[in-house]
């Protein structure tokens, strides 16, 4: 059975008390805690910097004490100097948009050489033709299925035609050189969605106010894993 990840957004986290609810999600089931960082330059929004993912990385853990990686997502522009620094502070996965880089294979090394895995974003708009040359280097690719910059947006419906075109190219580099690359996807992942970009070839899946804007939380990521529990 294909294994799938669930990637709860603390954008969208009650910030007064990120600590527990980052616990509180973990314990509800989460794979990993997705960490979006914005600066209101790259995107016209501006969230949370280095220190804020170094006071909860010791929250990024198990009951039984086994780590939970710590997904930065930078949406800055320039990119290198935040990663480095996100990388120092405990960042175990960090993607960036390769528009934002002028050199994205340099960024891409500085960030395995940090010690993290390291990943590529693309818009709904952008294209995909940087990644044919980079892929000895990507660990994770995510797919953008709403505009980057704020939280709560309604998932755009081409995001699954390019998770399929981006799946073609990981299966095909998986079968020469051996190496599993995640397919992440970000933007208005819900119940009632979360299939059909699993059914497209995503196996990692971002979900912020469908989780944290409900109550119980193990109910909702329970709900998710149902429904991606029906995806061949």
């Amino acid at each position: 059975m294909k294994s799938y990840r669930i990637a709860p957004s603390i954008l969208s986290a009650d910030f007064a008390r990120l600590g527990d609810e980052v616990r509180r999600v973990i314990d509800s089931g989460a794979d990993f805690i997705h960490f979006d960082v914005m600066d209101n330059h790259y995107v016209p929004n501006l969230t949370v910097g280095p220190l804020v993912a170094q006071a909860i990385k010791p929250y990024c853990r198990r009951a039984d004490g086994s780590p939970v990686p710590l997904d930065v997502h930078l949406m800055v522009e320039p990119v290198d100097a935040l990663a480095q620094m996100f990388a120092d502070c405990g960042a175990d996965i960090i993607s960036f948009h390769p528009e934002a880089s002028r050199h994205v294979d340099r960024t891409l090394q500085l960030i395995r050489a940090a010690g993290c895995r390291a990943g590529l974003v693309f818009n709904p708009a952008s294209g995909l033709e940087v990644l044919d040359y980079v892929l000895d280097k990507v660990d994770l690719v995510l797919i953008m299925s709403v505009n980057p910059g704020f939280g709560g947006q309604g998932f755009i419906a081409e995001a699954l035609r390019k998770i399929a075109l981006v799946r073609q190219r990981l299966d095909a580099y998986r079968q020469h050189s051996g190496r599993e690359v995640l397919l992440e996807v970000d933007g208005g992942i819900k119940v009632d969605n979360i299939a059909a970009a699993a059914a497209a070839g995503a196996d990692t899946f971002v979900a912020g106010s469908a989780i944290f804007g409900q109550p119980d939380y193990a109910a909702v990521i329970a709900a998710l894993r149902a429904e991606l529990a029906r995806v061949a």
